[in-house]
């Protein structure tokens, strides 16, 4: 009965908690739709505003179109119009050569001033267009009903002495249409007002436009003077009728509209919510330069989030739909969750552990960068990229004795036990190595300890290097491992022995070999992983793409980063199949100890390192200040040349400065590898030349020359090598 009663409250438990969940999963599938909603709606505002902002400004650039085609009509006939008032027979020509010529145009006159003219007190020829025929009329505004004078087209341009576009307006005695006018002054030569020279535009085409604008089906759009009058809008009976004071008076939210009502009158843009009749709108305005309107676009804010409503009803429904399918599925999770319990645990223990071995494993190599950081001849980085948890590629390398100890293994196999075997690896190497110099005895070494206790016929390919800072010399040995690729001049794979991995056969004699290590050659080190990388369609990598990756001066981190990218380009979705190591070696060093040396990048600005170089090698040589000047001088020449000349443009490379001083002789020798030139080529100057005789170039050289005691120019293994030297 105890066993029971304890089952059954385990049982209670358990239905509270899936209870429990299912509130849980309603409050936050609840809460999500919320959110859902809020960012929608937010979102939807934001595109609103944006597509009615666009339409705006794209409706302001057609409005101004028109209008600038306007003013430009009158400005362009000012001048014929001043020089008309000395000829007042050819007035009458002024405005039908703006009405004709100018297609926005419908009309225009050329009103005098009252009492300009001693003959006519009034004269005012107007020529109007008749837009679908082409039809030109012409009628006299000097009449009693128009009385031009008092009219605002007439009376402003006379009071402000500038243009100016008036309110629209239903013009019957000329043009018998509803339309605006621009007007501008004409003056006599004595700089008086005589006369105003007007363009007429018709407001039609402004309604179709007005119209086209569509940002929401149920949205409509409304355009006011700078008075308030309303010139274009939906509802017919309230253009030119009324203003937008008015219907702010009317509003249910006076104060809002009131707002949006002197923000559009003094010139403003922008967007406000207002209440009109009931309903919530969104108004967006924004003026018309120097004609004083404004244009707005106004959107229901019911419309605008109808489509969320409508999705936020589905939403729910599904919400229901997915707690219904919840509580199934937690019903049939919980018949499954002791079972996968035990499986899970074990899982989690394992990958713990492998977590682990890979920690201990990555403790095992350096990987610090840069790894000498007090060293300047010497730039390295490496890298290990597993294709498991562990894995059995490794890389090591020490300084013993001013020698770079390195070496680069891959072990056959993944997993724990090719990690197990690279661990002996790297600790063999290091204690053969601790004692011993020569690369050909250390692998022989390793090789005889691994093959006595390799029951599990595992074997290790294997590259072994010894490089002596000093002397620029290279040793290694190769065992059974890809050549690494040496860069010098060109880049090229380093012959090697292949000689049989570590671990198959005990007693093997390994061949040593060695190649001279010049400053700025590198050595590119890696396994098999790196060409062996595999794309979706089963392509390798390869050796070529791996020595195209290496073009170009880089520093040995960037390098690797590079590789790196170009490699997870190239195989993309494909699963990694093999461990990827690489070690990128920099040889910076030199053999002459009483020598300087500078590297710069081809960038005008790595002149300014220049000075300090040359005052380290002067203080070396007990130079005077004069002589200093003169060898900066000389040096900024040679290399700014170089710099500017040897390198395509947009190009990352590098010019190599080395100074030495012997004796009381100081010689910079300037290499890079850009293209051949021979800057000792050139034609000596003749700087007592007329300018016109001279030729173009060569006082660069010229300047190197007078100042140096000696200039030699030579193309060696590839590379630009122009030596200049200073006797003192």
């Amino acid at each position: 009965m105890k066993s029971d009663r304890k089952d059954n409250k385990k049982l209670g438990i358990s239905m509270r908690a899936r209870l429990l969940l299912v509130v849980v999963a309603a409050l936050t599938l609840e809460a999500t739709a919320i959110i859902q909603f809020v960012y929608a709606q937010r979102e939807i505002k934001q595109e609103a505003s944006l597509r009615a902002k666009s339409e705006l400004k794209g409706a302001e650039n057609k409005i101004m179109d028109v209008v600038n085609q306007a003013e430009a009509a009158v400005r362009n006939s000012i001048w014929v119009a001043e020089w008309c008032l000395e000829n007042p027979d050819s007035l009458v020509r002024i405005p039908q050569r703006v009405v004709s010529e100018n297609p926005v145009v419908v009309g225009s006159t050329m009103a005098l001033v009252p009492g300009y003219s001693v003959k006519d007190s009034l004269f005012a020829p107007y020529v109007a267009k008749n837009m679908e025929t082409g039809e030109i009329r012409r009628v006299s505004l000097a009449t009693e009903e128009y009385d031009y004078p008092s009219q605002e087209w007439f009376t402003k341009p006379l009071e402000l002495n500038d243009s100016y576009w008036s309110e629209p307006y239903f013009d019957e005695n000329g043009g018998d249409i509803l339309m605006t006018t621009f007007s501008m002054p004409v003056k006599d030569k004595n700089g008086t007002i005589a006369a105003i020279l007007t363009a007429d535009i018709s407001l039609d085409w402004l309604t179709e436009l007005v119209g086209e604008i569509k940002v929401y089906p149920n949205a409509f759009n409304i355009v006011i003077s700078r008075s308030g009058q309303i010139m274009v809008c939906p509802v017919e009976t309230l253009v030119m009728q009324t203003t937008v004071d008015r219907l702010a008076l009317e509003s249910d939210d006076y104060e809002a509209l009131d707002r949006v009502n002197r923000a559009m009158l003094s010139g403003q843009s922008g967007e406000m919510p207002v209440r009109y009749q009931g309903q919530t709108n969104h108004v967006y305005f924004s003026p018309v330069e120097r004609t004083g309107w404004s244009l707005s676009i106004v959107l229901p804010e019911k419309e605008l989030y109808n489509g969320v409503r409508r999705i936020g009803m589905i939403v729910k429904l599904l919400q229901l739909l997915g707690l219904a399918m919840l509580i199934v599925i937690l019903r049939v999770a919980a018949k499954n969750q002791a079972k996968y319990h035990h499986l899970n645990e074990q899982k989690e223990r394992i990958e713990n552990e492998l977590h682990i071995a890979r920690e201990i494993q990555m403790a095992m190599i350096p990987k610090t960068f840069p790894p000498f950081p007090e060293r300047k001849d010497l730039d390295l980085a490496a890298a290990i990229i597993p294709a498991k948890e562990v894995g059995g590629d490794l890389y090591d390398f020490f300084i013993r004795d001013e020698k770079l100890f390195f070496c680069i293994a891959d072990v056959s196999g993944k997993g724990i036990p090719a990690s197990l075997v690279m661990a002996v690896t790297r600790s063999l190497f290091r204690a053969m190595s601790t004692h011993e110099d020569s690369p050909a005895k250390i692998v022989t070494s390793m090789n005889n300890s691994m093959s006595e206790t390799n029951e599990s016929s595992m074997f290790v390919t294997f590259f072994c290097g010894v490089l002596d800072l000093n002397a620029g010399q290279l040793r290694y040995c190769n065992a059974g491992h890809n050549p690494p690729m040496i860069l010098t001049d060109a880049i090229r794979m380093l012959p090697v022995e292949p000689n049989l991995p570590l671990g198959i056969l005990s007693g093997m004699d390994f061949i040593e070999q060695e190649t001279p290590f010049h400053y700025d050659d590198a050595l590119f080190l890696y396994t098999d992983g790196l060409s062996e990388a595999e794309n979706a369609a089963q392509e390798q990598f390869g050796e070529a793409r791996i020595e195209k990756t290496l073009h170009g001066k880089k520093r040995s981190q960037d390098h690797l980063e590079n590789i790196k990218q170009q490699v997870s380009l190239f195989v993309g979705e494909a699963p990694q199949s093999d461990d990827l190591t690489m070690l990128f070696i920099h040889y910076l060093g030199h053999a002459n100890k009483n020598s300087h040396h500078l590297t710069l990048h081809n960038n005008i600005e790595q002149i300014a390192l220049l000075p300090e170089f040359v005052d380290a090698v002067a203080e070396e040589a007990q130079l005077d200040h004069e002589a200093i000047f003169n060898l900066n001088l000389a040096l900024e020449e040679a290399v700014s040349n170089v710099i500017m000349y040897a390198y395509p443009e947009k190009t990352d490379n590098v010019v190599d400065i080395e100074a030495m001083v012997e004796g009381k002789r100081v010689s910079f020798v300037i290499t890079d590898s850009g293209k051949p030139f021979d800057p000792t080529a050139k034609e000596t100057v003749d700087i007592n030349a007329d300018m016109g005789e001279r030729p173009i170039g060569g006082l660069g050289i010229h300047l190197v020359r007078t100042i140096m005691d000696t200039v030699n120019y030579e193309r060696k293994e590839g590379k630009n090598v122009l030596t200049i030297t200073k006797n003192y």
